[in-house]
């Protein structure tokens, strides 16, 4: 027989419904107060008896922080639990309506008497009382298992942990030395007997008697457990998430598995301790046009993952080469439906760098794409000991900066604010050492090395790749501090945001002088060329295309100005303008909640003006006026001994801040915004350890699944419940085990 919510306008059953359904407890004073939370008049009447017998609640109208799993089998409720979540008013909307369960409507003096009980009720008397009728009927509803289930039940939890194992130490299914027919199972099949050797006795039971070398699990079963694993992973961090209800959607850029392009989704959120998160979550096909991909994008977090677009409040996307067209439009397809899923960079990279990869011109990509290559080629100690060889034959005149670059070159200076800068001091000094490695005189370079080197260096040797770097440099150095300035402290993004006036101003200036500012670069550019010995010329496909046109001899100088120089300053300038919009900059001028901006600003601050945005996100948007006032006097008349807290994270760990509602909800909208750093340095970014699983996997020994679980290796997980759904998702494999079991306990005395 199915069990019926017994709240007002809750229409849930238990038949139709994964949620649990908890009795009224049996304790009269826990009970009573369970009635007065449900408004039901009806319910008073009855005993507690009579109520935990007839009566249920859905696990709704619960804080989930209330709810506890404490196996697979048993959902129950902490000692303290009372039902908090109602909905009372749902049915004033269609009063004709005939319900079965009336909510009480309450007088005066029925809240003045329920105020005065709650009060007299305390917590530390129910936490002493145990309900244990309660415990022995939940005991009851806990299934026995025969000797035959709990042991296949160890068996697959030794399965999961195998696959635990794979995932944490990013050991491929496959190996290079079996046939393609054997490779999926390779290295699952010797971590198994390596378990049995170890004494693993759930897994001697099951293959003990099995042949040597044969197979212990097909692909496909590998494929389910994998499954399943990744899935449980996966609805830990989703079931923070939605608790937390606001994210920020994080794409990262394009990774490999089986000869199709994916896109890495991660996902930013707030958690119940007030800790900013990133996660990454799957990947998303890449086919298919930019209207199939939103579409995708959606069903994914919203159909699968239980999560809704509704509640997005930023999307950033990391692309490169190509693909930062197709994600544009991607951006503007989901802010155009979700208007307060705002569009901005990812903290990660450096803005000029996102700036120079969203120029969808040839050059320009295939100058970011070389400095992706020169990064990756130049992590090797030897080559880099070439480099700095180069240096300081370049720069012996120069002690000074021959030093500084020679730092720079032990660290990730492809990453930096300054990277074109420094690309353009070290350019010879990147082809001289390039030049030495495919020479390789001492035989100390591979053959893949020389080969490297030998293709990058054409293409630096190009002096339509040399005055690009130049052009970058000089376009971007306008938005350098500001785009340091965004990845700086709280404060630092607060000036940055009112500061973005003069960056626009700079670069429509530029365009406004374009042929004295076209001058002075291209000039530096020459010079450039003329010490690495590259003859500057005009790129030969535009010169066949001339010759084909029968036109007329085109100058160098001019041709860049019009190819490069123009289209670069305007594209930076329209790609500032919209990822820094004006709901953009009002949402980051918004940071001056935070106490230390406030005091910056000697309290004068007015974020009434711009919270219109996100009014329909805070719990009581009428009152934010008194509420900011009172916020900005807490702060300004706070002891000299009280350090003002410097960030979101900080201002979201104090005790009081849940006295200010709305201050609270709005910090926490605040914080999950993509251009927000993780304040938390200790903390290694999600993108990075992808980042070190891509880089430590040939692409032929990818695996989806894997990649979620290494990534998400720091994510707790229960064996239990992943057994739990082994049983439920594939309940013939469990009777074919059985079976199998059993055939091989009636063989062993014949052996014998």
């Amino acid at each position: 027989m199915p069990n019926f919510c017994a709240a007002p306008n809750c229409t849930r059953k238990s038949t139709q419904s994964d949620l649990a359904f908890f009795r009224f407890p049996r304790d009269p004073e826990r009970c009573r107060l369970w009635v007065e939370n449900c408004r039901r008049a009806d319910l008073e009447t009855k005993t507690s008896d009579q109520l935990n017998k007839h009566y249920r609640l859905c696990a709704k109208h619960f804080d989930p922080a209330m709810v506890c799993k404490t196996s697979p089998y048993r959902t129950v409720l902490k000692d303290t639990a009372i039902p908090t979540i109602f909905d009372l008013t749902s049915h004033l909307k269609n009063p004709h309506t005939r319900h079965r369960k009336r909510i009480k409507e309450l007088t005066e003096e029925d809240i003045r008497k329920i105020k005065e009980r709650r009060l007299a009720s305390s917590i530390e008397q129910l936490l002493s009382k145990k309900d244990t009728v309660e415990e022995d009927s939940n005991k009851d509803d806990e299934p026995q298992l025969s000797p035959d289930e709990r042991g296949f039940r160890e068996y697959l939890r030794s399965l999961f942990e195998v696959v635990a194992m794979l995932g944490k130490q990013n050991i491929s299914l496959a190996t290079d030395k079996l046939p393609e027919a054997k490779r999926d199972c390779s290295n699952f099949q010797a971590l198994l007997e390596y378990r049995m050797n170890a004494g693993d006795v759930a897994l001697s039971k099951r293959f003990g008697a099995s042949a040597v070398n044969t197979e212990c699990l097909s692909i496909e079963q590998q494929s389910q457990l994998l499954d399943i694993f990744e899935n449980t992973v996966r609805e830990e961090i989703l079931m923070e998430a939605r608790e937390s209800r606001f994210f920020s959607l994080v794409t990262g850029d394009l990774v490999e598995f089986s000869n199709e392009k994916n896109l890495p989704l991660f996902l930013r959120f707030v958690d119940q301790r007030s800790f900013l998160r990133e996660e990454f979550l799957d990947f998303v096909p890449f086919c298919g046009d930019e209207a199939s991909l939103v579409e995708r994008l959606e069903a994914q977090l919203t159909e699968r993952w239980g999560l809704s677009m509704e509640d997005c409040r930023g999307q950033a996307h990391q692309a490169t080469g190509t693909s930062t067209i197709k994600m544009k439009a991607v951006a503007a397809i989901l802010i155009e439906k979700y208007p307060l899923a705002l569009h901005l960079p990812c903290s990660s990279p450096a803005l000029n760098i996102h700036l120079a990869n969203s120029l969808p011109f040839p050059s320009v990509q295939i100058a970011m794409a070389t400095l992706r290559k020169i990064d990756s080629f130049f992590s090797n100690p030897s080559t880099r000991v070439e480099l700095e060889k180069a240096i300081s034959a370049i720069y012996q005149g120069s002690e000074e900066k021959e030093i500084k670059l020679k730092e720079v070159c032990g660290s990730h200076w492809t990453q930096q604010h300054n990277v074109f800068d420094l690309m353009v001091d070290m350019l010879e000094a990147l082809v001289q050492s390039m030049d030495s490695i495919r020479d390789n005189e001492d035989g100390n370079f591979s053959d893949t090395l020389t080969a490297d080197a030998y293709s990058i260096t054409e293409i630096l040797a190009d002096f339509e790749i040399i005055v690009t770097i130049v052009i970058l440099k000089n376009a971007l150095s306008f938005t350098r501090a500001f785009g340091k300035n965004l990845q700086g402290e709280t404060l630092d993004v607060f000036f940055a945001a009112n500061t973005l006036t003069a960056v626009l101003h700079s670069l429509n200036e530029v365009i406004d002088n374009i042929d004295v500012y076209h001058e002075f670069w291209f000039e530096e550019a020459v010079n450039l060329a003329t010490a690495m010995g590259v003859p500057v010329t005009v790129p030969r496909l535009f010169l066949r295309k001339q010759r084909a046109a029968d036109i007329g001899e085109v100058h160098p100088e001019a041709y860049f100005k019009e190819y490069v120089t123009v289209p670069v300053i305007r594209g930076v300038i329209q790609e500032v303008e919209d990822i820094f919009s004006e709901t953009n900059l009002k949402t980051l001028k918004c940071l001056s909640l935070v106490p230390a901006v406030m005091g910056q600003m000697k309290f004068n601050t007015s974020e009434e003006n711009y919270a219109e945005v996100y009014r329909n996100d805070l719990p009581t948007p009428d009152t934010l006026p008194a509420e900011l006032h009172c916020w900005r006097i807490k702060w300004k008349h706070r002891g000299k001994e009280v350090r003002l807290p410097t960030t979101i994270h900080e201002t979201l760990q104090l005790s009081d801040v849940k006295f200010f509602p709305n201050v609270n909800s709005f910090l926490k909208i605040l914080s999950t915004l993509p251009v927000l750093k993780m304040e938390d340095s200790n903390l290694e970014r999600v993108g990075e350890r992808l980042q070190t699983y891509l880089n430590s996997t040939p692409v032929k020994h990818r695996n989806k699944s894997l990649a979620v679980l290494n990534v998400n290796a720091h994510v707790k997980h229960d064996f239990d419940v992943m057994v739990d759904k082994y049983c439920r998702l594939y309940p013939e494999d469990e009777s074919e085990v059985e079976i199998e079991l059993e055939a091989i306990a009636k063989a062993e005395p014949m052996e014998s």
